[in-house]
């Protein structure tokens, strides 16, 4: 006998398409509502970030015999030292790139004329030259090169409040294992999932450091090498772009191809593409995703997509954590609820699993009588010999 009430429950059920387009524009509103606040959210995360990625420090200064008032100050002057000593070479830096670009208004002269000459050569009308030529000005060069630093230097507009917040998350980082612990027995699925989303920060952030540094120095020596200015500049850049997936190499390569271009004219300018080109596809594009993918185990287009909404909604900063947050949101919104786990599969990049693909590979004849043969002893009957 049916139950009237299951029935009744079962018929007024909201559909599954209906609940897709609530979570979806749910998603849309709280995306946008995370915008307007962005000038505070941006700190809060990087300083989560940051002491997720430091407070290890701790746990190792304490087994060597460190008193803890001792480890946990080390380990916040050691947040705070990275913070500084970042904002303080980025503002360097842009005051660096200001002061010797106005230097470069003879050389973007020269170029200019040197293309004008060159499609006039091929051909092209004296309008069309001035209709090219009139997008382009040394100011806009100048605002291109800039505007990237600048960008990059803005998450520190709000310097003091990112230092408040980063002493108060170190100081609460000591007590709070243990408060998860107690945690851990009543809510141990989102426990579990917080936890996660911690190692694979870490790790993300150990390969991201270390292929970074890689790329700097090797940059470095390259761009000192033929001649372009500000090398440890340009350095900086790839070590902190290192940190965008998917687009970060072009963002670090536009500025010093364009000061090569200044510099030495386009010869200087094609080497410097061709020699990034070459070790962002060995270190990027061949050996990183590999660590990369052990570290997070997200797709390429999920993480093109993090890093398109992520810089979306809280800006520049947003593309430089945009793999972390992305891990933040999927162990809130998706792995603390065993029904919805199903679909970190989903996300997931690389091959399949051997088992799994050994499952997908399986004939259908035989699975036709693998089911067959259950039914049959589900029934309480013997499977029938199979012919010869």
């Amino acid at each position: 006998m049916i139950d009237p009430n299951a029935a009744a429950a079962q018929r007024w059920q909201i559909p599954r398409g209906l609940i897709v387009l609530l979570g979806v524009t749910g998603l849309l509103v709280a995306a946008l509502a995370l915008q307007q606040f962005a000038s505070i959210l941006a700190p809060v995360l990087l300083a989560l970030i940051l002491v997720i990625g430091v407070h290890p420090l701790t746990g190792i200064l304490r087994r060597r015999g460190v008193p803890m008032w001792l480890a946990v100050t080390i380990t916040l002057i050691t947040v705070l030292a990275l913070i500084l000593s970042l904002a303080a070479a980025l503002a360097l830096s842009v005051a660096q790139l200001a002061t010797i670009l106005p230097t470069y208004q003879d050389s973007f002269d020269r170029l200019v004329d040197d293309l004008r000459n060159w499609l006039a050569s091929l051909g092209v009308g004296r309008d069309q030259v001035r209709a090219v030529l009139d997008q382009i000005s040394f100011g806009s060069i100048a605002s291109l090169l800039a505007g990237v630093l600048a960008g990059l230097a803005g998450v520190f507009s709000n310097l003091l409040f990112l230092m408040f917040v980063v002493a108060f998350m170190a100081l609460d980082a000591v007590g709070f294992s243990g408060r998860l612990s107690r945690a851990r027995r009543q809510r141990g699925d989102v426990v579990g999932a917080l936890d996660t989303f911690v190692r694979g920060t870490r790790s993300y952030l150990l390969v991201s450091t270390v292929f970074g540094l890689i790329v700097a120095v090797v940059d470095v020596g390259f761009l000192w090498l033929v001649g372009v200015p500000l090398p440890l500049l340009w350095g900086l850049l790839a070590f902190i772009t290192n940190y965008i997936p998917n687009v970060g190499f072009v963002i670090g390569l536009v500025p010093p191809a364009l000061l090569a271009l200044l510099e030495g004219g386009p010869r200087l300018m094609i080497i410097v593409i061709v020699a990034y080109s070459v070790i962002n596809f060995i270190i990027q594009s061949i050996i990183q995703p590999k660590f990369v993918a052990d570290a997070v185990n997200l797709s390429l287009t999920v993480t093109f997509l993090s890093l398109v909404f992520w810089a979306f909604v809280i800006g520049p900063l947003g593309a430089v954590l945009a793999i972390p947050l992305t891990l933040l949101a999927k162990a809130l919104l998706i792995d603390v609820d065993p029904n919805t786990r199903w679909i970190s599969s989903l996300l997931v990049g690389g091959p399949v699993p051997p088992e799994e693909a050994d499952a997908d590979e399986t004939p259908e004849s035989e699975r036709g009588a693998s089911t067959n043969r259950t039914a049959v002893v589900a029934d309480g009957q013997e499977p029938p010999p199979r012919p010869l």
